[in-house]
């Protein structure tokens, strides 16, 4: 049986279509960040959800379609918590080191996340390239990175001439090396990066580094 003749084929076995979908993304989303696009198996999230592949390829169209949904589903809910932090009600540089924190805690808190980014980026972006729901959630993140920036300049807290874009990279940064490279830079030095004093400590100092940076002389 082929893939298209799967995916023509509806699932048999759920009264709960969309809490189905939710338990096979939430699943796949660990799978494809421990094993990678090529080492996560579909056979093994079809047994981990008690679906099956066929369920999974009705739903997703293939190994690919899933993967790409996974991607989708991690920004979604970043983009959706990171817009109800409410910046524009806070001046400039408290709303600035708002979002440094929230970046800092999120990504320590969702190293699925990470890695899922990690992953994508070994194959160039090519997947986060054909979908159009991404583009416009990271268009909404510049937008507001760009309106508090903005409002920073006008007050006279920022200094002119940065490009939000750089601004949204220098805070990812950041943030991203917190958990990207935590396991060899705490093996390398012997200190454990991961603890509870540790991350305080580097996240005030991110959130500080940040702020310098922009504000004005």
């Amino acid at each position: 049986m082929t893939i298209e003749t799967i995916t023509k084929t509806a699932p048999s076995r759920t009264n709960d279509p969309e809490g189905t979908k939710r338990n096979i993304i939430e699943v796949a989303t660990k799978e494809f960040a421990q094993n990678g696009l090529s080492g996560a198996r579909i056979d093994e999230i079809a047994a981990k959800t008690k679906s099956s592949k066929r369920m999974i390829y009705y739903y997703f169209g293939d190994k690919d379609g899933l993967y790409l949904k996974v991607l989708e589903d991690a920004y979604s809910r970043m983009r959706m918590t990171e817009a109800a932090l409410d910046l524009e009600d806070l001046p400039p540089a408290e709303a600035l080191a708002k979002l440094v924190r929230f970046t800092f805690d999120h990504h320590n808190s969702h190293e699925d996340f990470i890695r899922l980014v990690m992953i994508e980026n070994i194959h160039h972006g090519e997947f986060l390239a054909k979908s159009s729901v991404i583009q416009k959630l990271n268009v909404t993140a510049i937008d507001a990175v760009r309106r508090l920036y903005g409002r920073g300049v006008e007050q006279g807290v920022f200094r002119a001439g940065l490009d939000p874009i750089e601004v949204h990279w220098q805070i990812s940064a950041l943030c991203f090396f917190n958990v990207s490279n935590r396991a060899t830079f705490s093996q390398i030095f012997k200190r454990n990066l991961g603890s509870r004093k540790s991350l305080d400590s580097l996240r005030e100092a991110v959130v500080e580094m940040v702020v310098r940076h922009l504000k004005a002389d």
